[in-house]
């Protein structure tokens, strides 16, 4: 028994902000660089949450050479959770799925540390916030799916998870056909 694949997402009001200043501390930048519409910001929230960012990442400055330390004084217990449930998985050899903007950061964070820590991970797809095709594309993350599910929640990753169980046994059909 046990889990063949991880799936995280996550749940929260005010986390595309909390990811945004994750970011910039550990891929670089200012809070305007990574915060996004978030669940529909508009351009004067944008540049308000863009401010909160960048106090955020000054009030920190000199604390945030260490990416763990970053988690712990810019990310809150959830995106804690993501990175620790990530390296457990890697340490069962368990392949994980992240979903939205939020694991991403946590991923990021994780990578900032060891960019070799992600080695097990995909990313299911790509939220609407143009910080996480950014991200992605810096962590070396490319979305399975690209449906326009930007919920964040685990939906990516719960079709995601259905493609990479069909293709796991149409591979393992396939060779016991060339064995046959």
């Amino acid at each position: 028994g046990g889990a063949d694949l991880l799936c995280l997402g996550d749940l929260g009001v005010g986390n595309s902000t909390v990811a945004a200043a994750l970011f910039a501390a550990v891929l670089g930048g200012k809070g305007a660089d990574w915060v996004g519409p978030g669940s529909g910001a508009d351009a004067a929230m944008q540049a308000r949450k863009a401010e909160m960012v960048d106090a955020a990442l000054a009030f920190h400055a000199g604390h945030l050479d260490e990416p763990l330390e970053v988690l712990r004084r810019l990310g809150g217990r959830e995106f804690a959770a993501i990175a620790g449930a990530i390296l457990a998985a890697r340490m069962q050899k368990i392949p994980v799925l992240l979903d939205g903007v939020a694991a991403t950061a946590a991923a990021a964070v994780l990578h900032a540390a060891n960019p070799a820590a992600l080695d097990h991970c995909l990313l299911a797809g790509l939220s609407p916030e143009p910080a996480h095709a950014q991200a992605a594309e810096r962590l070396g993350l490319r979305p399975l799916l690209d449906l326009g599910v930007g919920h964040g929640e685990g939906v990516g990753a719960a079709l995601a998870a259905g493609l990479i169980k069909a293709a796991a046994r149409t591979s393992s059909g396939m060779a016991a056909a060339v064995r046959g």
